[in-house]
């Protein structure tokens, strides 16, 4: 299993386990929600017993004692209708700045009706009424849920957002930690290897040197060769010398750079893959060339790889005059990207090969956006038709364009 999904099924396993927490806190918080609205209803119920009973009493201090306990046992608002449930006879415990307060401008003392309204529409939706023989009047009492219970109501809920809140808070954190402390690694191994490089050139070139002159092979084309290897391999040290550190943009003929890099890049991949490069001639963009040739070589080198015998690899430079911008095409005929692949494959340690670390790609979107301040993505693909990439710079310059095509 490669890396790219075991993180994945590590994210999907944490997932799991905050949904199974976060379900049950929902279930059980519902249980005591539930087993508390019950208690309020049997409250209620005995409230409602114990009014109409209270005016049955003739004394009235007794009355008025029983009526008091009443009250102060109950915390439920409550609202008194006549039998049909439409009419207002009375109320209890209602937001008392809502039921009267005094108009600034008449001073005198009034009510918001509309309140009594929203609230007995609000009663009617939590809980069926219950009838009630009230100062010798039939009438239908209905209720609402306390504060405390209408709280813990939302309690999962709040508690949901802040444990997600806290999570997220804590997943960006280790992964700003975790990303700064792959970079400084990543920096500092890139950076080793320039200077572990180093010695062997150097060896190398002078290897070749002294062939040239003791076998007189100065035009000798194997020679040629060699020299072309030792100084790919002087630019990749310059590539790895150059990580970490904010590269030098100059500006580059787009066509020109691409093609010097086909010319080496074919030669050392198989004759029956046809490369061709088409468009502009002279669009030109801010490039670091030999960071820029490493995003090429991957995406050429992807495009190789996935063709399993004969095919073309085709690139096409375009400049959209209207945001100047350059687009930059690379396109196989190769196996194909499943669209739901379409983003993965330039996460860090996704590959389909048996061999491959699985960060070519990766590295390429690094090198694009970071360093270039460009975009790279999938463009299209299609299984066992091809896959075309896309690249986006800003152009350096305003041209016009001529058209051309060369296949090798």
């Amino acid at each position: 299993m490669n890396p790219y999904e075991k993180k994945r099924r590590w994210k999907l396993f944490l997932l799991v386990f905050a949904v199974v927490i976060g379900g049950a806190s929902v279930f059980y918080t519902d249980f005591f929600v539930k087993k508390m609205e019950r208690e309020e209803r049997v409250q209620f119920e005995l409230w409602v017993k114990g009014t109409e009973k209270s005016y049955q009493m003739f004394d009235d201090r007794l009355f008025m004692e029983m009526t008091r306990l009443i009250n102060i046992s109950s915390s439920v608002p409550v609202i008194l209708t006549d039998t049909t449930g439409t009419k207002i006879e009375t109320y209890l415990r209602l937001d008392s700045s809502k039921t009267n307060y005094q108009n600034a401008a008449t001073k005198t003392v009034t009510y918001d009706p509309g309140y009594f309204q929203r609230e007995l529409n609000r009663m009617k939706k939590q809980h069926p009424p219950l009838p009630i023989t009230y100062m010798e009047k039939k009438m239908l009492v209905y209720y609402k849920d306390s504060f405390t219970l209408t709280q813990l109501r939302y309690f999962p809920y709040i508690q949901l957002a802040v444990i997600a809140l806290f999570l997220l808070t804590a997943y960006v954190a280790f992964s700003s930690a975790r990303k700064a402390e792959q970079d400084q690694v990543w920096v500092g191994m890139a950076k080793e290897t320039a200077h572990q490089l180093g010695t062997p050139i150097s060896s190398l070139m002078a290897w070749v040197e002294l062939i040239k002159s003791r076998f007189e092979a100065e035009n000798d084309p194997l020679i040629a060769e060699m020299e072309n290897d030792i100084k790919r391999l002087e630019v990749i040290t310059d590539r790895f010398s150059k990580i970490g550190s904010k590269p030098i943009l100059e500006d580059h003929v787009v066509f020109v750079v691409i093609s010097n890099f086909i010319d080496y890049f074919k030669l050392r991949t198989s004759d029956k893959i046809i490369f061709s490069i088409t468009g502009d001639e002279q669009v030109r963009a801010m490039l670091n060339v030999p960071l820029f040739d490493w995003v090429i070589e991957n995406l050429l080198k992807n495009a190789a790889n996935a063709i399993a015998n004969e095919g073309s690899i085709t690139v096409n430079i375009i400049e959209n005059l209207a945001k100047e911008e350059v687009f930059i095409d690379v396109t196989d005929t190769g196996k194909g990207i499943p669209r739901s692949k379409f983003d993965a494959v330039f996460q860090p340690g996704f590959t389909t090969r048996k061999r491959g670390w699985g960060l070519g790609l990766s590295l390429t979107r690094r090198i694009v956006e970071n360093y270039h301040s460009g975009q790279i993505f999938v463009k299209e693909s299609e299984i066992d038709k091809g896959t075309t990439f896309r690249i986006i710079l800003k152009s350096s310059i305003t041209y016009e364009p001529t058209t051309s095509t060369r296949i090798s």
